[in-house]
């Protein structure tokens, strides 16, 4: 399919059952916690209606759309340029009927969509709390790194908003969030399950921390084994070769 590139876009190969991407080199492009989420988030049942919160370039519903079979993805981005341009990378890799593109801000979605609807969310929200850092005067990389919009918490009560019960919450975030995230998962009635910690090395501190919580879940919460991204000689370890399908 021919898709028109616009000033500083470029398609990229996600060397993943042959995905591409488009992405805009000026902006905020996705990095490997997308991918690692991505994967996370797989073990899902097959057609189930999946909600991807703050998108950004389509990464992680098009990755899904490829690991959960016959998965309904509903994307949210509150961007209308970086949603613009996910729509267009979902043409290019035909999975209109897999995934639906929305460019809102996620805090309005229960009033537009009504609540109880999916049965998985997963979520990559901003790093950065609003007060942190120095903003970026490009929008496009200020609202994808810091809480400009909406905040940890909105991420994360919308998520219970839109969950079945029983539904599945995946997210990453960063491990000095933690404490945060699980006082605001418990407000909104989802229960934390699995914890896995990223770590660039294995004896590096982690940087990322996944999290997986269960809506109106019992209690009981499991650390898993660390992700190790690079081995000492700065190649990929063999989980990260099997996430991207090289072995």
């Amino acid at each position: 399919m021919d898709i028109e590139l616009k000033n500083n876009e470029r398609i990229d190969d996600l060397e993943y059952k042959g995905l591409k991407i488009i992405q805009n080199k000026e902006w905020f492009c996705f990095g490997i916690d997308s991918v690692i989420l991505a994967n996370f988030s797989k073990n899902e049942k097959k057609q189930s209606k999946i909600l991807d919160l703050g998108t950004g370039t389509g990464i992680i519903a098009i990755l899904l759309s490829k690991k959960i079979e016959n998965s309904q993805i509903t994307a949210i981005e509150v961007q209308k340029e970086v949603a613009e341009m996910a729509e267009r990378s979902v043409k290019l890799n035909n999975l209109e009927k897999n995934i639906t593109i929305i460019n809102d801000d996620i805090k309005n979605i229960s009033k537009d969509l009504g609540q109880a609807k999916f049965d998985v969310v997963v979520t990559n929200p901003p790093y950065k709390k609003r007060e942190s850092g120095i903003i970026n005067k490009n929008d496009v990389k200020a609202i994808s790194r810091h809480e400009t919009t909406a905040d940890l918490e909105d991420f994360i009560r919308v998520s219970a908003e839109q969950l079945k019960s029983q539904g599945t919450l995946y997210m990453i975030n960063r491990p000095e969030r933690i404490a945060d995230i699980i006082e605001y998962l418990r407000k909104y009635k989802l229960e934390p399950k699995e914890i896995r910690f990223v770590q660039p090395k294995k004896d590096k501190a982690p940087n990322e921390v996944l999290i997986k919580a269960v809506k109106h879940g019992g209690k009981f919460l499991k650390v898993l084994e660390p992700i190790i991204i690079y081995n000492d000689d700065g190649t990929y370890t063999k989980e990260i070769l099997k996430i991207y399908d090289k072995i």
